[in-house]
């Protein structure tokens, strides 16, 4: 019985011995793919028109980012379906770490939005990165007797579901913001969504809507002509390009914190040295004197983070964002 247990312990040792050299030979493996990746060209997939922000953020991450793989990093505008056309491609694509995507709010609003996603996008990929994020802009028209965020509650509870704010899209950052901004303060106001930053812009101009939520970039010129009155920011920090303007956490909502962000993601599978090179590299990227110039012009910061950290960030969001799509009935089909 004793010799037994004997061999039978050696065996076990044999066999935990086996698999711990196995381990070590695939991690080994591993190691040596991400070596030698990549072996070819990238795509990096960008669901939004050329011109716009996020198709910018991609092509200024790609340049340094070709040079440093030494392979070329392919832009690819794939619009549509607010950025699932994009997503679903990804998920077509092998598992190699050779494509990956830009995305943004869109992508933690869709699994609320839409009845059925092609993708689980808790399952189906993997951060590389968050790349940067931008606060948002609460401006008013001038006529508007509102100067601060309390004069803007008070006249919003005067007047329930009166006033008027735009935004790009009825499933964006701005929106999101928005509603949140909405919930914490208990105030009823209209949204209107423009399918633009520009149309948006404009309408608060003209007076059609009573304000905006949008990129400080876009209001940023209007505010300081005088045609449009910043309110607040909805970041913690104030913004750089209008640093007299208050957050709403500053102005009696401790914590208050809802921006646009950019991020980067790849499938699921693709091995974890493989994107923990490209996360490397973005944040190399990101820290290049003409990349933050270019993105400062943008009203843009970088905002880096580790591949568990943008997952995390990512489930998080998506749990905030769905809670509104949810409570409001939003649809994007």
């Amino acid at each position: 019985m004793q010799a037994h247990r004997k061999s039978t312990r050696a065996q076990s040792w044999v066999a935990m011995a086996a698999s711990v050299s196995a381990l070590a030979l695939l991690l080994h493996a591993l190691d040596l793919r991400a070596q030698d990746f990549p072996s070819k060209p990238l795509r990096f997939l960008v669901p939004f028109p050329p011109g716009g922000v996020g198709d910018t953020v991609g092509r200024v991450i790609a340049q340094p980012l070709a040079k440093a793989l030494g392979q070329p990093v392919v832009v690819e505008n794939r619009t549509g379906a607010n950025t699932v056309i994009a997503t679903e491609l990804l998920l077509r694509s092998p598992a190699d770490g050779l494509t990956f995507n830009i995305v943004a709010t869109s992508f933690t609003v869709n699994p609320a939005a839409h009845t059925k996603l092609p993708y689980d996008s808790q399952k189906d990929f993997a951060g590389i990165t968050r790349l940067v994020h931008n606060p948002l802009l609460i401006c008013v028209h001038p006529s508007l007797p509102v100067k601060t965020v309390k004069d803007l509650v008070a006249l919003a509870r005067a007047r329930p579901d009166e006033l008027t704010w735009g935004v790009s899209s009825a499933l964006g950052g701005g929106r999101i913001a928005g509603e949140l901004f909405s919930g914490v303060a208990k105030i009823r106001m209209i949204n209107v969504a423009y399918g633009g930053g520009a149309p948006a812009t404009t309408a608060v101009l003209g007076g059609h809507t009573s304000m905006l939520i949008g990129n400080v970039l876009d209001c940023s010129p209007y505010v300081e002509s005088g045609r449009l009155r910043a309110v607040a920011v909805t970041s913690l920090q104030r913004s750089d390009t209008l640093k007299s303007v208050p957050t709403i956490a500053e102005s009696g909502y401790p914590g208050f914190d809802a921006t646009n962000w950019f991020g980067a993601i790849t499938r699921a599978g693709v091995p974890r040295p493989v994107i923990d090179r490209l996360n490397a590299e973005m944040l190399r990227a990101l820290k290049l004197p003409e990349v933050v110039d270019t993105l400062a012009k943008l009203g843009l910061n970088p905002g880096p983070m580790t591949p568990a950290e943008f997952d995390t960030f990512l489930r998080v969001e998506t749990e905030r964002s769905g809670n509104i799509v949810r409570a409001l009935g939003l649809k994007a089909d």
